[in-house]
């Protein structure tokens, strides 16, 4: 063997000695003293204007009779350009998701790379232990953006490697906190609806509730954001319904919103409560002082200016019920130019039921359907084919949500296939809306509807589904489960452009908006 040749495996040996020697440095997921560590994605979007956003947990698990081990030091991988989005990542220990910013924050960073690391110096004992990473986005960050990051590892005191299991790594959608807890000095946000004008204009309203988060009767007015970037940004916010109060505890709430597109009116409608007038408070007449108020404003303008809130109580509502107010959440125009809103009423009896109220005149005065089902509440509607509408009604009876269709505008309904059966529900808002999108190069007519995807409390698991057959099923496979944590639960859709819609959501005390490629709901 020449010299050429003993000096090639002498390096190849001294190779082999320094990899063997670092391998037995590294550990793997579950390896030496049987310790575990693997990553688990949390399930919900990332929110501009929110401190702590929950990305993924890792789950340790140090099995009884070994020592306490001090980690130092935790790495990770952004695998998409959302570097430029982020402003630092977090590392929280303790059990709860759903407000991270109680756990014991253990180290933070904010990277300048794609490989980041968190300087750390905490101890666990031996049993299970739950680390959270948090993001938080700069406020410039681009919500049409979407983000990926990886755990890689965690290395303790003195040097060893513990290789974190590999989970699925999904991307994650940015969003904006569009309303958040003590904004403006208010309480709570609740109660979104949304639409979308001829102009591309997102016109948003919703509760401003400024002591607590109970409903009416209280010190609630409604308020209104607009944005003409599909979302990214948004103007300031518009107080567009305040009757009075908080001496009288007068307020309005519950809105829902339209858009007549041969007016190009914006059209909002809410329930004025004067003093106690809403549900527990309201009895028949028609009177602000008897019962609570069917109010409408209007915008002719995209959403600058709105008209002087005024009562259609004596065109819409029967004497005898005890009171009737909107949806809320959106209504609709329909192909023969009429515009409807969702309602309810509950009757002499204290008992409600879902309905309508629409207008052939273009907002001029309005009329009233029937009940479609007793005791049901919060509906959405849609018109399926023209002159038929097929109402989605929230049920107290619980488990699911209702489903009627009308073709004489409510003066008569027939029960629908689905009712009661197709779509879970745990007595909630949700959200129904038709358009035509774009899917696989083809446009095509298409129900979405958002809600809490579980039949009973506690109220979580934001969920986004579409049906291709107007209604008449549901595929499993056409679902988005979008947000997992508890929430108050109300959602609004709306159509940005034939490929992405937008979403706007109740969290706890905040109201969530988010863009969805519907290639990600139809499958």
């Amino acid at each position: 063997m020449n010299n050429r040749k003993i000096f090639n495996h002498f390096i190849l040996f001294i190779f082999i000695a320094a990899a063997l020697a670092c391998s037995d440095k590294i550990y793997k997921a579950r390896d030496r003293g049987g310790i575990s560590i693997k990553a688990e994605p949390t399930i919900n979007p990332i929110f501009k204007r929110l401190e702590v956003n929950p990305y993924l947990r890792l789950e340790i698990d140090i099995p009884e009779g070994t020592e306490a081990i001090t980690f130092q030091q935790f790495k990770g991988s952004i695998e998409t350009a959302g570097l430029q989005d982020i402003a630092k990542l977090e590392l929280y220990q303790g059990d709860d998701q759903q407000e991270l910013s109680k756990n014991k924050l253990l180290g933070s960073t904010i990277p300048s790379t794609n490989q980041f690391s968190i300087t750390l110096g905490t101890t666990l004992t031996p049993g299970k232990h739950s680390l959270w990473l948090s993001v938080t986005l700069k406020d410039n960050a681009d919500i049409d953006h979407q983000l990926r990051i990886r755990a890689d590892q965690l290395t303790n005191a003195s040097g060893l490697i513990y290789k974190v299991a590999q989970h699925q790594i999904s991307s994650r959608y940015l969003g904006i906190a569009l309303r958040k807890p003590n904004d403006e000095n208010v309480h709570t946000y609740r109660i979104p609806g949304m639409i979308t004008t001829d102009k591309g204009t997102l016109i948003s309203v919703y509760d401003i509730r400024y002591d607590n988060d109970k409903d009416l009767p209280g010190n609630i007015d409604v308020g209104m954001s607009r944005s003409t970037d599909g979302g990214k940004t948004w103007d300031t916010m518009k107080n567009i319904m305040d009757m009075g109060g908080p001496a009288d505890n007068s307020g309005s709430g519950d809105p829902s919103i339209l858009f007549d597109p041969v007016t190009k009116t914006i059209w909002v409608s809410a329930l004025w409560s004067k003093g106690n007038r809403s549900i527990a408070g309201s009895g028949p007449g028609l009177s602000p002082e008897e019962t609570g108020q069917f109010l409408v404003t209007s915008s002719k303008d995209d959403g600058l200016t709105w008209t002087k809130p005024y009562s259609i109580t004596n065109q819409v509502k029967n004497p005898e019920w005890r009171l009737f107010f909107p949806g809320p959440g959106n209504g609709i125009a329909m192909a023969d130019g009429k515009i409807v809103f969702p309602a309810q009423y509950w009757d002499a009896a204290k008992m409600p039921h879902s309905t309508l109220i629409y207008s052939d005149d273009h907002g001029k005065s309005w009329k009233a359907g029937l009940g479609a089902k007793s005791n049901t509440t919060e509906a959405q509607l849609v018109e399926t084919n023209p002159g038929t509408l097929m109402l989605n009604m929230r049920d107290n009876r619980g488990g699911f949500r209702s489903v009627a269709t009308t073709k004489d505008m409510g003066q008569s309904w027939i029960e629908h296939a689905t009712s009661y059966s197709a779509l879970p529900d745990p007595v909630c808002m949700a959200s129904l809306i038709k358009v035509n999108v774009k899917f696989k190069r083809v446009s095509k007519d298409v129900l979405f509807f958002s809600n809490l995807n579980i039949s009973t409390p506690p109220r979580a698991h934001t969920t986004i589904k579409a049906s291709l057959d107007l209604g008449e099923s549901w595929q499993p496979v056409n679902l988005l489960h979008l947000d997992e944590r508890k929430s108050y639960g109300y959602s609004v859709l709306t159509k940005i452009d034939d490929q992405t819609l937008g979403l706007l959501y109740e969290g706890i005390r905040t109201l969530l908006f988010v863009k969805i490629p519907v290639k990600d709901i139809i499958k």
